[in-house]
């Protein structure tokens, strides 16, 4: 570990090494005889102090003297090991260190002598010099040592020592088309030799280094040596033993973003590879094989997952995401495996579930496996009531249930309607398909009136004069209100009515922060939370936290001002009345900030939270949920704004006589491209029943287009359950777009004509 060795005895079972600087003799091997010197009869895989004292009792203890005046110098011959007394005053006894003797690794030089041969056969001394360096672990771990603090003499279990810049250098300088004996050299060497002889237990933490260089090989990124070189070095790493596993996992943490991203974004690559060769086809007698590569892969991406979640995410977590899966595998019937392998456990039966890597599922694959999840527990509701309405035919005592949640309500009353219907409903009937009836409108809900049901009954609950919610003008947000008449129930109905709306697949209006997404999967609000709430005063905060201390006085006051309206961090303070400032020790700023984001989005609206998130769960909890992340999940809820107008052309289908080209479709995209933002997202709620795009993006809506008779004097008609739009064969421009507007701006109601 840096310190200058000047003596080694070397055998066939044991090593001894004497370091002059502290006086100190270490032995490893075999000391079943207690021949290692170290009082005990244990073997030694990493250095072991023997019992000295090694150094002359009449040497001074003032200077520093790297070469003692005697010392015992150990011979080992078999099994014996035999110690010898010399005198340096001799001078015949000093041995001379050899300074041209040392390990063989990679650097500049002896790659520029390898590549100053011309093409062709290699050298032996060039083929030899090459199998030794990649054929060592040593060599490798020897090479591309960091010059610069902290210096390879510092390796420990936080930092590797090792220049990664180099190693990523040196290899693409060796890695070279116009020399391909070289690089079928080395390939040979690492496969045949070096990574079939790796430990699972390395004797000591330098020896894993090469673990973290070796990917930088350009060898590793080639798809012809996946199989051979980057499936059995991720196999090596996933075997190794929990200590070196988490020294190498402190080491990972360390890197800088582009490198840990190369090595996520390789193994990523490997996945890809072998889905797609199963999509091909792999025969039967192969598929074992093909299973062991993939979850070796994949638990490698699994190891790097948690290195980079412990890390503050060293690189965002979508980064881990692949998305070529959704071609590559049947995602609702790995859901369905997973699902099964969990209610029963068969052991394992050679096939990988990628549902158990829920990390490389980007938020589409997400929101299909949210969708599978959906479908199969509303069967099993569906088929728990059929089964009980089959019962009740026989049984007087059991009474028939409908296979339905079914919400008959009025729209001038359609919170308290709702309210009576899901207080009496049982957490299974949540689970049903949901139906939604308006008093006096004759339309069947397809989809189309429960749309329109979430978009009124949302709009009604945040109504300030409810005062359940506070609304923030300066980021369009809202709040749960501390300061609430209401009844709990109420926020335990929005809590169901958002679970229902998920469950459902239809996007709801509800402007809460991403805050909110984060508890309801059990994750902590920050600092940044409150700058999205509250931008004036989560700015303050941070201006707080970033003022250098030296500036500060020991007390100081905060540069905006504590009032009833914003409150205050009650662990730190008392409220103080409206408009006075506070002030707060320097010491504990930290802690005022973490307590102040705290009292914001937990302590104050606690009661308020846990009722809504006991409703939210009754209808859509469980293990899909949690595979989300918050602003996964708030896409989820409320849709998105990432508007691709030209995108919704092109995925357009059209019925009847309309085609692309039809005059008609022509002047209607024309008109429709034209108009501003605010029209084409009324357009948006007219046909859909919401002006969001769901998270599955603008070609998830599949709108549809038909003609009808009737005339140029009809307007164009919604029907808002199949994103489908009844457009009259309009032939002038002016026209078209006169009732298009006339259409969208009338677009609440079910009425058949």
């Amino acid at each position: 570990m840096g310190n200058v060795v000047t003596q080694i005895a070397c055998g066939r079972q044991h090593t001894l090494a004497f370091t002059p600087s502290s006086g100190k003799m270490d032995s490893i091997g075999l000391g079943g005889n207690g021949q290692l010197g170290t009082r005990s009869t244990c073997n030694r895989k990493s250095p072991a102090l023997v019992k000295g004292p090694w150094v002359a009792s009449n040497a001074s203890t003032d200077e520093v003297d790297p070469v003692p005046t005697s010392f015992q110098y150990v011979t080992k011959i078999g099994q014996q090991c035999q110690q010898h007394f010399f005198n340096l005053e001799n001078a015949d006894d000093v041995t001379i260190q050899d300074l041209q003797r040392k390990i063989c690794t990679l650097k500049e030089e002896i790659i520029q002598k390898w590549l100053n041969y011309s093409p062709g056969r290699l050298p032996l001394e060039v083929s030899n010099e090459i199998d030794l360096v990649f054929s060592s672990a040593s060599c490798l771990n020897g090479s591309f040592l960091s010059t610069s603090h902290p210096d390879h003499y510092s390796t420990s279990s936080k930092c590797s020592g090792v220049d990664m810049n180099m190693a990523r250098l040196l290899f693409h300088r060796l890695i070279q088309q116009d020399h391909p004996e070289v690089t079928q050299q080395i390939a040979a060497s690492l496969e045949k030799h070096l990574i079939p002889r790796l430990s699972s237990s390395p004797p000591d933490i330098e020896a894993l280094r090469l673990y973290l260089t070796l990917p930088e090989c350009p060898l590793f990124k080639d798809r012809n040596n996946y199989v051979t070189l980057t499936i059995p070095f991720a196999k090596s790493v996933i075997s190794l033993k929990e200590a070196p596993l988490k020294v190498l996992g402190n080491w990972w943490s360390t890197f800088e973003p582009p490198v840990f991203q190369r090595l996520v974004e390789l193994f990523k690559e490997v996945v890809v590879y072998l889905l797609q060769m199963n999509k091909v086809g792999i025969p039967s007698v192969e598929q074992r094989i093909f299973t062991c590569f993939l979850d070796t892969s994949l638990r490698l991406l699994e190891l790097l997952n948690s290195v980079n979640e412990r890390g503050a995410h060293i690189i965002q977590y979508d980064k881990f995401y692949i998305h070529e899966l959704d071609d590559l595998i049947d995602i609702r019937n790995d859901y369905v495996t997973w699902i099964q392998r969990q209610m029963y456990p068969m052991g394992h039966d050679g096939v990988v579930t990628l549902c158990k890597y829920p990390f490389v599922f980007d938020a589409p694959a997400k929101t299909t496996l949210l969708q599978t999840d959906a479908v199969i527990q509303m069967q099993m509701a569906v088929d728990q009531a059929q089964m009980q309405n089959l019962s009740s035919m026989f049984l007087p005592a059991v009474e028939s249930v409908n296979p339905c949640l079914i919400l008959i309500v009025r729209r001038e009353n359609i919170v308290g309607d709702t309210m009576e219907v899901l207080r009496k409903s049982k957490n299974v009937d949540y689970k049903k398909p949901l139906k939604v009836i308006f008093v006096g409108e004759e339309a069947v809900d397809a989809g189309g009136v429960r749309k329109e049901f979430f978009l009124l009954i949302m709009k009604e609950l945040l109504d300030p004069k409810y005062g359940m919610f506070r609304y923030y003008e300066e980021s369009r947000l809202i709040w749960f209100s501390s300061k609430t008449f209401e009844d709990f129930d109420l926020f335990n109905l929005i809590g169901v009515i958002c679970g229902l709306a998920i469950y459902n697949l239809t996007i709801v209006e509800l402007n809460f922060p991403v805050a909110l997404y984060k508890k309801l999967l059990k994750k902590k609000p920050t600092l940044d939370d409150l700058k999205e709430l509250r931008p004036d005063v989560g700015r303050s905060l941070q201006e707080l936290l970033d003022y250098p201390e030296d500036d500060l006085e020991e007390t100081f006051c905060l540069n905006f001002t504590i009032t009833e309206e914003n409150y205050g961090a009650t662990e730190v303070l008392e409220l103080v009345p409206n408009g006075e400032e506070i002030n707060v020790n320097k010491s504990n700023r930290h802690d005022f900030v973490n307590a102040y984001v705290d009292y914001v989005f937990n302590t104050s609206v606690a009661p308020l939270f846990e009722c809504f998130y006991a409703g939210f769960h009754k209808v859509c909890g469980g293990k899909v949920l949690e595979l989300f992340q918050p602003n996964e999940l708030q896409a989820m809820v409320i849709g998105n704004t990432n508007y691709d107008w030209t995108e919704l052309e092109k995925s357009t289908e059209y019925k009847g006589e309309y085609w692309t080209d039809h005059p008609t479709i022509r002047l209607f995209w024309e008109v429709f491209h034209e108009l501003p933002l605010d029209k084409k997202k009324q357009f948006l709620l007219f046909l859909t029943g919401s002006d969001r795009i769901p998270i599955l993006g603008m070609k998830s809506l599949k709108l549809v287009i038909q003609p009808t008779g009737g005339g140029e004097h009809y307007l164009p008609v919604a029907h808002t359950c199949f994103n489908l739009l009844d457009l009259p064969k309009y032939t002038s421009r002016e026209t078209l777009s006169e009732k298009l507007l006339q259409a969208i701006d009338h677009n609440q109601g079910f009425n058949l004509a």
